[in-house]
């Protein structure tokens, strides 16, 4: 077998159905899938020993999908109406559908480094459009923190159980139609603003048109025509949904500080870094990738964290 090839049985005891899918020796599953989960209380992913755990929606419906590293690759089952189109996108999550030609990480030794350091990571594409879209927005000029807090809020009180023998308290997020008539109390009580579920509520209005078919350019394109939604949101989205491996989320009150830092020694803007990351142009997702991993929480402090400050146009 080869990378990304699947074999397909019946669940028996396990899920209602599974693949395995072969993956490359080093394959780091859980940062590869871990950073598409938002914060550590993410209602929507579990851990448990051996295993990852996701609970999601597609077009049949619910799904619970659990992922186990066995000999020679990973084993994905899956449970619910929705489980043989999570079975079918496995592949994509698990990253062996990141394209790395052209990746130059020699241009600078410390991204050379965090490459040889977390080579088993690759860019993660989760396919759910619509639930990265509530994320980004939630976490539109606020610290992440508090973003994750009403994400964690809002998919408990109004998401649904996870199907299939799930880890206890695993739910699936809401479908646009339960996001889109949300009364604004629910909002304020998860600490959301008017603006952002204002923003929440119009792209519900269009979630249709949000379609994990679409390549980066176009679902950008399409987002930006959502008053609320900007550069920063679209990166965000065409990054985790889609694994874009360019997105730049400009407009991040700390990302330029990161790169910047972790390049030269020194703070910079976005226009900063958009100069930095230039020789990286097609791939400069995977080098913001690989500085947060190798040096997130190595920045020296310069004063206290504010919210982030991005366009919203």
């Amino acid at each position: 077998m080869h990378p990304g090839d699947v074999t397909t049985g019946p669940g028996l005891a396990t899920g209602d159905t599974h693949v395995v899918v072969a993956c490359p020796p080093g394959l780091d599953v859980r940062r590869t899938v871990g950073r598409l989960r938002r914060g550590p209380g993410d209602p929507t992913w579990a851990t448990t020993p051996g295993a990852v755990w996701h609970a999601t929606r597609r077009g049949p419906g619910a799904a619970t999908l659990r992922l186990c590293p066995v000999p020679g690759g990973v084993r994905a089952d899956a449970w619910g109406p929705g489980a043989s189109a999570v079975l079918t996108e496995a592949p994509a999550l698990l990253g062996l559908l990141d394209d790395p030609t052209g990746f130059a990480a020699g241009l600078h030794p410390v991204v050379a480094r965090a490459h040889r350091t977390h080579a088993g990571v690759r860019l993660a594409r989760s396919g759910d459009v619509w639930s990265t879209v509530v994320t980004a927005v939630l976490e539109q000029r606020v610290v992440g923190v508090d973003a994750q807090a009403s994400w964690r809020r809002l998919v408990a009180r109004h998401g649904s159980p996870a199907p299939g023998p799930a880890p206890a308290g695993l739910r699936v997020a809401p479908p646009p139609a339960v996001w889109r008539t949300l009364p604004v109390w629910e909002w304020r009580r998860a600490g959301v603003d008017a603006q952002r579920s204002d923003t929440v509520r119009r792209a519900a209005a269009v979630a249709h048109a949000m379609r994990a078919d679409l390549d980066p350019p176009e679902l950008a394109r399409r987002l930006r025509t959502v008053p609320g939604i900007g550069p920063w949101t679209t990166a965000e989205v065409t990054s985790r949904a889609l694994g874009d491996p360019d997105a730049v989320p400009v407009g991040d009150a700390h990302l330029p500080h990161l790169v910047g830092w972790a390049l030269t020694g020194r703070r910079v803007d976005d226009a900063g870094m958009l100069h930095l990351l230039a020789p990286w142009q097609g791939h400069r997702q995977r080098v913001l990738v690989l500085l947060q991993l190798a040096h997130l929480g190595r920045m020296p402090a310069y004063g206290p964290r504010g919210p982030r400050a991005l366009p919203m146009r």
